[in-house]
């Protein structure tokens, strides 16, 4: 019984994930540019989704660039996750369209970050546990809102 508990808890998120299309693959340049162009020019009301693309795509950026050794960019990419995770937050005072999915993907990018966090150096790990702590806090208050509704 507990073992299935487990499987479940471990796979769930990767399965939900999968079914709403998230896509590990780190964006290039053009793509992200695009994305945050949108974002910005994108009505109040679905901007905490786009912006949670951006924390995801961000977090995979930061995977690679981690991957790469290049620890300094990836701190960096890390703390843009964070500040588009704020924005998400801001974008909740309004009746925000795909929440859920919103939410959705938050989980899936903060698992990822885990991931990523087992494998970090120790003057890495305070930047990516910051990051964690927030999209942790960010998934939160998308499913308050999943459930307001």
């Amino acid at each position: 019984m507990r073992f299935a508990a487990v499987v479940t808890a471990i796979l769930l998120p990767a399965s939900l994930a999968w079914a709403h299309g998230v896509n590990d693959r780190p964006p290039d340049a053009r793509e992200l540019a695009d994305l945050e162009a949108k974002a910005a020019v994108a009505s109040p009301n679905e901007q905490p989704y786009l912006y949670a693309e951006l924390v995801h795509s961000m977090t995979e950026i930061a995977t690679e660039q981690y991957q790469s050794g290049d620890n300094r960019l990836a701190s960096q990419s890390l703390k843009s996750a964070q500040g588009y995770a704020s924005k998400i937050q801001t974008g909740l005072l309004r009746d925000a369209k795909k929440v859920k999915n919103a939410e959705i993907l938050i989980r899936h990018t903060a698992f990822r970050l885990h991931e990523l966090l087992t494998g970090a150096s120790v003057d890495d790990r305070p930047t990516v546990e910051a990051t964690i702590q927030k999209l942790n806090q960010v998934q939160s208050e998308l499913m308050m809102q999943v459930f307001r509704r």
